[in-house]
């Protein structure tokens, strides 16, 4: 069971099934070159996001929708539902009309999954902002999609929330709350503070009880306007090879990408899914993994904490008897390095789903011996399936869309086994950038080919092997190396507990490679002893020039190691 990633191709993304085949593993070799046209007996979800969290509604009307422990938070879905539309109408109360855009900036809060489905209902675009954007970079967001209003808490941890709003728009010291005029922000007029009272802000309660009934009529009236191909979320890239892109999404995307991948790991079948979700809502693999998949299959959504929390994570797995959890790798690995795992009691953990950066296949043979969970499923480079003894790595299948590998240079297909980059189209792939034609043409062709900047190979059977990322490979001396391979191999090193590889720029051969190596905890190693095991194992020019040892990696606000940083 795997998905796949890549950038723009919402997170779970062009969903790599089994066997071009939704329903079973493949056993028949069916492909003479790099091409492949997936197939499913399950069609495709023709639903808005509101009609697929009314449907579960229906089905499920006192089961857990979603609950914070920390703040004493459980709501039904029914109680959910109606939280939803008091907020969508008052939406409307507030003057938002279909198709403007709201900003979500925070950590993940109730406020935060009610606002997700809320904006959806009122057909308002959720503009899902970085938690940890500051005053720069907050200002380039709101400017590039023209938000209109902007929901938040007053601060969480060093972040003040407000504070740099009020930066950004003094005005709203004297302005009515949603009267809002900025000469640096121009489209915004409503800023909504979660948790308590501020100069030129609506406060949450009063977002709540702004509609009347006549904004009730006019939700409902609004729904039969509404179609599965509108917007309905913009999610920013993260800017690394200049600004931000704003990624535009439809219901038809987040909807069946949610659908599909929770029928590949059988949230259809399994009764009473409770999912243990430490990942942020700003970030796809929260937002549709999690919020869009709780709305469609049903399944009840646990959040531990606002901002990731290994030990937390524990205990919530346990407390709540979670059945799924989620988590990039290095939650994972840091789960793994808690000096109380074995006391808890995760026998309740079925399974586990990683994304957001690859994942070395060392990490997901402990997550299944060590943590007990039955089946993992990583949405990035490796797969793992402890079924009848069997672990299979780097292997994806297409389901439900069309996907090649190509040369990059050319374009022309490659023939099967060889590496190129993987291209797709479907209803997995976004709609634009927003309101950016030029960098919308860079990525997707005008046949509607996704390029999606991964380094892959294709065997006859369907499968994908990712290689690693075009702008993440490494040349030395001519030669291409992807660090996921040599990250890989050093975690099978006894004394590692996490390796990263990246390029040092060289003067002779253009660039070296480096590996920051995390050990065990008590374990002592020299740059020497990790050459030394590479050698006779891995290609010479793979084995790293240099080593250095660190206590922790710098991370994103997703959880994921910041690359960029060292480079």
């Amino acid at each position: 069971k795997i998905t796949f990633s890549s950038k723009n191709v919402l997170f779970w993304g062009a969903f790599l099934s089994s066997a071009l085949h939704v329903d079973r593993p493949p056993n028949v070799p069916t492909l003479t070159t790099s091409y492949a046209n997936g197939v499913s007996s399950y069609s495709l979800q023709c639903l808005t996001v509101g009609q697929s969290l009314l449907a579960s509604v229906e089905r499920f009307p006192d089961r857990e929708a979603v609950v914070f422990p920390q703040n004493d938070i459980r709501k039904t879905f029914a109680q959910f539902q109606h939280d939803v539309d008091q907020v969508a109408a008052g939406l409307l109360a507030l003057g938002l009309k279909k198709g403007d855009r709201l900003g979500m900036w925070g950590p993940n809060t109730y406020e935060w999954i009610v606002i997700q489905f809320a904006t959806a209902k009122a057909g308002i675009v959720l503009v899902s902002v970085n938690p940890a954007y500051q005053l720069k970079e907050l200002e380039y967001a709101l400017r590039k999609v023209q938000c209109k209003a902007i929901v938040c808490p007053s601060q969480f941890k060093t972040q003040r929330y407000y504070g740099m709003l009020r930066q950004l728009c003094p005005e709203m010291d004297t302005a009515s709350p949603g009267g809002l005029r900025s000469s640096r922000l121009p489209d915004l007029r409503t800023v909504v503070v979660t948790d308590s009272q501020h100069p030129g802000a609506l406060l949450w309660n009063d977002l709540m009880q702004a509609a009347s009934s006549q904004h009730y009529q006019e939700l409902q009236d609004l729904q039969k306007k509404l179609s599965f191909d509108d917007p309905i979320n913009i999610q920013f890239t993260s800017g690394t090879t200049g600004n931000p892109k704003g990624v535009a999404l439809t219901h038809h995307n987040v909807v069946n990408n949610a659908y599909f991948v929770g029928l590949r790991v059988g949230y259809d079948w399994r009764p009473n899914v409770r999912v243990c979700l430490p990942v942020p809502l700003y970030h796809c693999f929260g937002s549709v993994g999690g919020g869009i998949m709780m709305g469609i299959h049903g399944i009840t959504l646990i959040f531990p904490s606002s901002a990731y929390d290994g030990y937390t994570n524990l205990e919530t797995l346990q407390k709540e008897r979670c059945t799924f959890v989620y988590g990039t790798p290095t939650m994972y690995i840091d789960m793994l390095g808690q000096p109380d795992l074995a006391k808890f009691d995760l026998t309740s953990v079925e399974g586990a789903i990683m994304a957001g950066s690859p994942c070395p296949p060392e990490i997901g043979r402990k997550i299944i011996k060590v943590m007990g969970i039955k089946e993992l499923v990583v949405s990035t480079n490796s797969c793992f399936r402890n079924e009848y003894g069997l672990i299979q790595f780097h292997m994806l299948s297409i389901t439900l869309y069309l996907a090649k590998v190509v040369d990059p240079g050319t374009g022309q297909i490659v023939p099967l086994g060889t590496k190129g980059e993987l291209m797709i189209r479907g209803y997995c792939v976004m709609l634009e950038y927003w309101q950016d034609k030029a960098k919308t043409e860079e990525v997707i062709t005008k046949e509607h080919w996704y390029k999606t900047g991964d380094i892959a190979s294709m065997d006859k059977f369907g499968y994908c092997k990712i290689e690693g990322r075009i702008k993440d490979m490494l040349i030395r001396g001519g030669e291409n190396i992807y660090p996921a391979e040599i990250e890989e191999f050093l975690h099978t090193h006894p004394k590692v507990h996490e390796a990263q590889v990246i390029g040092v720029k060289d003067e002779r051969m253009g660039e070296e490679v480096c590996a920051c190596i995390r050990l065990n905890h008590g374990q002592v190693c020299t740059a020497e002893e990790i050459r030394d095991y590479c050698r006779g194992q891995i290609a010479h020019f793979k084995i790293p020039r240099y080593v250095t040892f660190v206590e922790s990696y710098p991370l994103t606000v997703s959880g994921k190691v910041s690359v960029n940083v060292w480079h």
